[in-house]
């Protein structure tokens, strides 16, 4: 997800894609279930907010309960959290694991009767059950559910991110006008899937994933392939259901994907050997990029198309501290310290508490509050830290990447 100020780190949400958690959607025999699209379906709009992690966060309906999820194009098959069935006494049936990001999840499965998603009407089937906690959406409240590819790989899938809502409609549809780029649904790992160009260079297969909140993230072999130099490089962190990975965060002028041409898009690159390369993916394509534009989703006609918004071409918000932290109640917890940053150089370390800033408790709305952007603030601003431990600090600001 791209660079949030002041709010809690970079977060990501799991690409459940093991083989342990396909399923195979084609007819009612082989998968339990028959959907029904409504014929009023362009007009059943579902609002949704975007969550602190830049998820999009809404409300569906699963055997008649409101249920809060995330709309997550990266996870194959979707999920209900463990809360909420164990609160409702659903019995679950063992499932094995998945695969996340950070890490390896255990999954279980409930049966469902009715699934209502905007003009869309699921009978019967299943659905997984694993741990949603709220750390993956960079949210003190919780979500239910995850919404996967199974629910939606169908149809077109319309997200209209400047009036915050999306829709689920017939696939073939043009309800919009935009630049045009390749996108399947994966056969092995069955999670949306398209390509960008970047120095030239072909990368894929990435995932298209509106779970992911981060721009674009490569895999280390991708990043190699692509020959770039960037002008700065610095170190972030995020949070997938398998735990926290840190990552390099590089800012790029250009990057392609079909008729697209993206500018000053933000762009993690992942250790050796990590998630990216552990599915086989050459990478990620996240919400952090796909939230500039109008975007509509249809594996089954092979597009996807952009319609840019007023702010595509903005330059992303800068850190000019390095710190990242997530607020707990009344203190903020530094969960990174960027490479690089005034302050790495000034020995932060993570782990340590904030109490106060510039004299100012910590308040229990800090994400939305004005005092959360110290950490973006101007070149030479210093600002003072009353740490938890009792102790006092300054910090100058400014640009390091």
């Amino acid at each position: 997800m791209r660079l949030r100020p002041a709010c809690a780190p970079l977060l990501l949400l799991a690409a459940l894609a093991s083989p342990a958690t396909r399923t195979v959607a084609e007819t009612p025999a082989t998968t339990g279930f028959i959907d029904r699209l409504a014929s009023d379906a362009e007009a059943a709009w579902v609002p949704f907010d975007l969550t602190p992690g830049n998820q999009i966060r809404f409300t569906l309906e699963v055997d008649g309960n409101p249920v809060t999820a995330i709309l997550d194009t990266g996870v194959s098959v979707s999920v209900l959290s463990r809360a909420f069935v164990d609160a409702r006494r659903l019995k679950v049936r063992s499932g094995g694991s998945a695969s996340a990001i950070g890490g390896a999840v255990p999954i279980g499965w409930i049966t469902t009767r009715t699934i209502r998603l905007g003009g869309l009407t699921r009978s019967g089937g299943r659905i997984g059950v694993t741990a949603l906690p709220a750390t993956a959406t960079g949210s003190a409240r919780p979500i239910e559910m995850l919404v996967g590819r199974d629910l939606t790989e169908g149809y077109a899938l319309d997200v209209d991110y400047a009036a915050r809502r999306f829709r689920l409609i017939a696939s073939g549809r043009m309800p919009f006008n935009g630049a045009i780029a390749p996108l399947s649904v994966s056969s092995e790992r069955l999670v949306y899937t398209g390509e960008i160009v970047l120095n030239g260079r072909r990368l894929r297969p990435l995932i298209v994933d509106t779970g992911d909140g981060n721009a674009i993230t490569l895999s280390a072999e991708s990043w190699a392939t692509a020959r770039l130099i960037p002008p700065a490089r610095t170190s972030t962190i995020s949070f997938g259901l398998g735990g926290a990975i840190t990552t390099d965060l590089v800012i790029l002028d250009e990057v392609k994907t079909g008729s697209l041409v993206a500018r000053n898009v933000e762009l993690q690159i992942e250790p050796s050997g990590g998630f990216s390369q552990r599915m086989g993916m050459a990478g990620r394509i996240g919400s952090g990029l796909l939230q500039k534009y109008r975007v509509l989703l249809d594996p089954k006609a092979g597009r996807m198309v952009l319609a840019p918004g007023p702010d595509a071409d903005a330059v992303p918000v800068k850190s000019t501290s390095g710190i990242l932290v997530a607020a707990e109640r009344d203190r903020l917890r530094v969960l990174h310290v960027m490479r690089g940053s005034p302050a790495e150089r000034a020995g932060w370390r993570t782990g340590e508490t904030i109490c106060m800033i510039d004299g100012s408790a910590i308040p229990a709305d800090y994400p939305g509050s004005a005092l959360s952007t110290w950490s973006i603030g101007a070149t030479g601003r210093v600002v003072r830290f009353d740490m938890c431990d009792g102790t006092r600090r300054t910090l100058t600001l400014r640009p390091f990447y």
